[in-house]
């Protein structure tokens, strides 16, 4: 029975060894090709948008960077590549991109029917209302009959029309497949309402009011009507590119917890700590676990940051947006962002 458990523990410590260091066609693809390619959206203020020097700037794109250090240990290897919300999902599948890291929600039929693999949750997120303060309007109980600007093939789509049938309310729909023609359409009074993720409304009032007008004469409704778990997507098929790019945000929510950040990460490398050794790759063994070098965490703290100081520097108190953390806190603060162990 001894020498049954022993070959047994054999066997399970040599099937760990084994599959750490196995490489799926996906991994192998983007390391040959030297850079991880990342579809992103058309552009959303504090998420994906192209600095004054085009550069991709946004808490999307750090998720990419991440994974790029994760992987080369080089966060500027990536290739971005904007996609419409109707197009994203098909880039995707074709082999276009590796990777979307782009405002989408999480839902079982996503998950389940399209071939793909969603990682850690972003940004936890809900469906709001944009209006001008000129409407009046102070609920979205009081937009019966009111035009709605909304994306096509989104979970924003359906989950108006539940809300406005649930509260026997009426609509008309305006749908546009551009988020800057949506806007247009929004802010030139085409439609009454503007909807998607509230994060996304707060980048279209900070970002693109058109002058004369300005942020202060617009308002977002107090009403989330959903659940909107916003996370990267990978195809089926690669466990391992999957995990690295989950373990690459645990990664980056992990520093945060432990105080690890891009100032003091080489100061932290020599903690006592048993945790940060092991987060930090001083003791050995997570990164050959991943198939990633073993300073892969702090590759990606180092030129990225970690997950708090992404969120303060394109949305929160450092950016325009100016959102408070709310559930994105982490679960030590009363919020909902939670990494498993580095272990």
């Amino acid at each position: 029975m001894h020498k049954a458990t022993v070959a047994a523990a054999a066997g399970l410590a040599a099937l760990f060894i084994s599959t750490g260091a196995m490489a799926g066609k996906d991994l192998d693809t983007v390391k040959a090709r030297g850079a991880l390619i990342c579809g992103i959206g058309q552009g959303t203020a504090g998420f994906m948008l192209q600095d004054n020097q085009g550069k991709w700037i946004g808490l999307d794109v750090d998720v990419c960077r991440a994974v790029a250090a994760a992987i080369f240990g080089d966060s500027e290897k990536v290739k971005y590549v904007p996609l419409s919300s109707q197009q994203r999902f098909t880039a995707l599948q074709s082999g276009e991109v590796d990777i979307l890291s782009n405002n989408t929600t999480i839902t079982l039929t996503r998950d389940t029917a399209l071939g793909l693999d969603f990682t850690a949750v972003t940004y936890y997120d809900g469906q709001g209302f944009l209006v001008n303060k000129k409407l009046g309007v102070k609920s979205a109980k009081e937009l019966n009959g009111a035009t709605v600007c909304v994306a096509p093939g989104t979970t924003t789509e359906l989950n108006l029309a539940d809300y406005f049938r649930a509260n026997k309310m009426t609509f008309k729909p305006v749908v546009i497949e551009k988020v800057e023609d949506i806007r247009a359409a929004f802010f030139s009074g085409r439609c009454d309402v503007y909807t998607t993720d509230a994060s996304g409304l707060y980048s279209t009032r900070a970002a693109n009011v058109p002058a004369p007008a300005t942020a202060a004469d617009f308002i977002v409704l107090p009403e989330i009507i959903s659940k909107e778990p916003l996370a990267p997507a990978v195809r089926h098929g690669d466990n391992q590119f999957a995990d690295i790019v989950r373990w690459t945000q645990y990664a980056m929510i992990e520093a945060e917890e432990y105080g690890i950040n891009s100032k003091n990460v080489d100061e932290m490398l020599k903690s006592d700590n048993p945790s940060i050794k092991r987060i930090l790759g001083v003791t050995p063994g997570m990164g050959k676990a991943l198939g990633v070098d073993e300073a892969w965490v702090v590759n990606i703290v180092k030129q990225v940051g970690n997950y708090g100081e992404s969120f303060e520097r394109n949305v929160g108190s450092g950016s325009p947006l100016k959102i408070e953390r709310g559930l994105n806190k982490l679960w030590t603060q009363g919020g909902l962002q939670y990494a498993p162990p580095i272990r």
